[in-house]
């Protein structure tokens, strides 16, 4: 299918509310992006204690409280990220799966003009209602961090678990990440690469919603973006199947 580029006109641009985000997605979303806070700032602690308590250990139980909070917190991680990949074949077409991997032609299509834009190469990004092309691809490569710090976080906790727990199923992944330790230098490598991956995730946010002017910071609350009626039909290009999937 030939695709060309149809930039619009300033007159003709007329802005739709379109309902993007849908609640699990939202949900999701910040309950990551929590649960990743706590656990970076409880994994520092884990990893090179440094608070000092006064009086005997065994009254503080400082390590404990902070394991314990660390637990909790990768247990929501795990079932949101569980729940996002479960929406990515139950829910709208924003949150498909497809959006990650592209799967389709326009999509590979978009990614280069994707990219010039966030090199300031192109003043105008391209026409997609959802996650564009290079940062659907990016999102797949942070959940593969994702699964990977899941992972190495049941490989280093079946060690210690207690005998009759069901994680200590998960005893099997030791061998397979070359030992605990290779586990745990995965497990706080993944960590530096999902927060610099936020550093990334929040700028380019900001850069879109500010030159789109169409509520991407907002949508992430509300669930609503505002888009030019053009992206609904051509999504910034020209289409021979009007049925074809549309960038979104």
């Amino acid at each position: 299918m030939k695709i060309t580029p149809r930039p619009a006109p300033a007159e003709e641009i007329c802005l739709a509310k379109v309902y993007v985000w849908e609640l699990p997605v939202r949900l999701t979303h910040w309950l990551i992006a929590t649960s990743i806070a706590v656990l970076a700032v409880t994994g520092f602690f884990i990893g090179n204690p440094s608070l000092v308590s006064p009086g005997q250990a065994g009254n503080q139980f400082v390590m404990g409280y902070t394991r314990l909070v660390h637990f909790y917190a990768a247990i929501v991680f795990t079932l949101s990220v569980l729940a996002r990949i479960t929406w990515m074949f139950v829910g709208n077409k924003y949150s498909a799966w497809d959006k990650f991997i592209p799967a389709r032609r326009v999509r590979r299509k978009g990614l280069l003009p994707t990219f010039k834009f966030y090199s300031f190469l192109l003043r105008k990004p391209p026409g997609f209602v959802g996650h564009n092309p290079l940062a659907g691809l990016t999102y797949c490569f942070v959940f593969l961090l994702y699964l990977g710090t899941i992972c190495t976080g049941l490989a280093m906790y079946s060690a210690s678990a207690h005998v009759d727990s069901p994680l200590r199923f998960f005893s099997f992944l030791i061998p397979i990440f070359g030992g605990l330790q290779s586990a745990r230098w995965i497990h706080h490598v993944i960590m530096w690469l999902l927060l610099g991956f936020a550093a990334h995730h929040v700028y380019s946010a900001v850069l879109m919603s500010t030159i789109e002017a169409n509520a991407t910071i907002e949508s992430i609350f509300s669930g609503f973006k505002y888009v030019p009626r053009e992206d609904l039909i051509f999504s910034g290009y020209r289409f021979v199947d009007r049925h074809t999937e549309r960038g979104g």
